[in-house]
C-alpha cells in the first residue's frame, strides 16, 4: 500500500499545502490504492511535506513523487499529448510552484489578518504561554525564506501585481479547454488544480483570490477537477 504523508484537511481544502494537494491528485489520477497519514511530518526526509512511502521506497517532493509513479508503476500522466504540449505543462507548473506559490505564502503568512484566519490555527497545540513566541519565530523564518527567494524583497503591491500576472497567464493558457493541455487531464493538471483551489480559498482575503474569482474558466476548472479527483470536498469554503 502506498502512503502519502500530508498535513491533513484545512480551510475546506484537501490540504493547506498546494504541493500536498498536487500529490494527492496525482495519486487519484494514477488509480493506485493509497492512504494518507497526517502524522509523519517529524520523519519527513527533507523536512517538508509531502512525501510518499511505497513499500521500502520513500520519495520526498511532489514532482519526484510523480516521477516515481511513472517509473515504478508505469503511469502515463501525459498520455496522448505531444512533447510541445507537455513542455507547456511543465512551464505552467514551474510558474505556479516557483512564483505564484510565494505570493500565496506572503498573503497567508505576512498579512496579519490572513495569518489570524489561517496559519495561526497550526499553532493550537503549542502551550498558550509560549504560542506568541513560536508564531513570531516561524513567521520570521517565512519572511526570511521569501526574502531569499527574491519575491519578498518587493513591497506588497508589487508582490500582488506579480502574482496577478501569473493568474492572468494561467487563465489565458487554459482558455476554453476543459483541462490545461486539452480535452483530457494531464499530470500538470494536478498542479494547476492545487494552486487554483488554494488561491480561491475564501478563508483568505487577497487580491489574488479576487482575480481568480474574476476568471470564470478558472473557477469552472477548479470545480471540474475537484468533482473528478476530490469529490469528498465541496467548493472551498471558510
Amino acid at each position: 500500500m502506498i502512503t502519502l504523508y500530508t498535513f491533513g484537511p484545512q480551510f475546506g481544502l484537501p490540504d493547506p499545502s498546494p504541493f500536498v494537494m498536487k500529490a494527492q491528485v496525482l495519486l487519484a489520477m494514477s488509480g493506485l490504492p493509497f492512504t494518507t497519514d497526517s502524522g509523519g511530518f517529524r520523519q519527513a526526509p527533507k523536512g517538508k511535506l509531502p512525501y510518499l512511502r511505497d513499500g521500502a521506497t520513500v520519495v520526498a517532493d511532489s514532482t519526484l513523487i510523480r516521477w516515481h509513479l511513472e517509473k515504478a508503476h508505469g503511469i502515463a500522466f501525459d498520455a496522448g499529448y505531444a512533447p510541445a504540449k507537455t513542455a507547456t505543462g511543465w512551464t505552467v507548473e514551474k510558474m505556479l510552484e516557483d512564483h505564484l506559490y510565494w505570493a500565496i505564502v506572503h498573503a497567508r503568512w505576512v498579512d496579519n489578518a490572513n495569518f489570524a484566519r489561517g496559519p495561526a490555527n497550526f499553532f493550537k497545540a503549542v502551550p498558550a504561554p509560549v504560542r506568541p513566541l513560536i508564531q513570531a519565530l516561524i513567521r520570521r523564518k517565512v519572511r526570511s525564506n521569501l526574502h531569499a527567494h527574491g519575491l519578498g524583497r518587493h513591497d506588497r503591491p508589487t508582490i500582488e501585481a506579480l502574482g496577478l500576472r501569473s493568474i492572468a497567464a494561467l487563465g489565458d493558457i487554459l482558455g476554453d479547454k476543459p483541462y490545461l493541455l486539452g480535452p483530457t487531464p494531464s499530470g500538470a493538471d494536478a498542479t494547476a488544480y492545487a494552486f487554483v483551489a488554494a488561491t480561491l480559498c475564501p478563508v483568505f482575503e487577497t487580491p489574488l483570490r479576487t482575480a481568480m474569482e474574476a476568471q470564470p474558466n478558472l473557477v469552472a476548472y477548479e470545480a471540474r477537477m475537484r468533482e473528478r479527483y476530490c469529490p469528498e470536498f465541496g467548493a472551498p469554503s471558510a
